[in-house]
């Protein structure tokens, strides 16, 4: 593989390297009944790569909270989401599991002198970590400049937050040209389109590679079990800008 600078490549979490099971949605029901103060039945919908505070403030309205008290009940679920999720490590070990190819393409791009493989993630901060060092992956992104839910709940906005503290990090200008999300759901390729970067859409999650190809992705690829076709994806879009 051959780039013609460096690029800035993104990574989604949830379906796209790792799949938690049900603990995600655990992890919802124990703070809105700790919040709220009664069972949820109604949960956000799956695989949607909706942010975590926008999903809370749905699944508040899906349950017939009070309009008024949404905002001050979200504000209070999402500073538990982390803190509930990590007593669950465990369990997110148990339950979930390494979508395939993952681990190994995530080292190939890690390894790669050219490459800053850095999150892009509807997870807030501090859940995504805990997700990634659940199954080993952290010590293959940088997280200090990543994109998550808790710096803004848009996801296209989480792009140029990316770009900005890799910017700062590595002294390196990254814009559309040489950034790159790699995610699974119609909600990454928007992020990219709006965001300002291309996108290599995974058909491992909910959303078909014909979805994701109609969305308006730069590429779809069937899984990440081959490192080396993620790399020469990458270096085609972005050596042809």
């Amino acid at each position: 593989m051959t780039v013609t600078s460096t690029v800035l490549v993104l990574w989604d979490i949830d379906r796209t390297l790792v799949y938690v099971g049900e603990t995600d949605r655990a992890v919802y029901r124990e703070a809105f009944r700790r919040v709220v103060g009664r069972e949820a039945t109604k949960l956000p919908e799956r695989g949607t790569g909706r942010t975590m505070p926008l999903a809370v403030r749905e699944l508040l309205m899906a349950n017939d909270v009070d309009h008024q008290d949404v905002e001050p009940f979200a504000e209070r679920i999402v500073e538990l989401l982390p803190k509930l999720l990590a007593t669950r490590a465990e369990q997110l070990r148990a339950d979930g599991l390494l979508m395939p190819g993952a681990t190994a393409v995530l080292a190939a791009v890690y390894a790669h002198p050219d490459l800053v493989p850095a999150v892009v993630t509807g997870n807030l901060r501090g859940n995504a970590e805990i997700k990634l060092r659940a199954f080993s992956l952290e010590k293959y992104v940088d997280l200090t400049v990543g994109g998550f839910a808790s710096d803004d709940s848009r996801r296209p906005a989480l792009v140029g937050i990316a770009q900005r503290r890799a910017a700062a990090r590595y002294g390196i200008a990254f814009d559309r040209s040489n950034t790159v999300i790699i995610g699974d759901s119609l909600e990454d390729v928007r992020t990219g389109a709006e965001g300002g970067a291309a996108v290599i859409a995974v058909a491992s999650g909910t959303t078909t590679a014909d979805q994701l190809a109609e969305a308006g992705a730069d590429r779809v690829l069937d899984s990440l079990h081959d490192p080396q076709v993620v790399l020469r994806t990458v270096a085609e879009l972005t050596n042809r800008r």
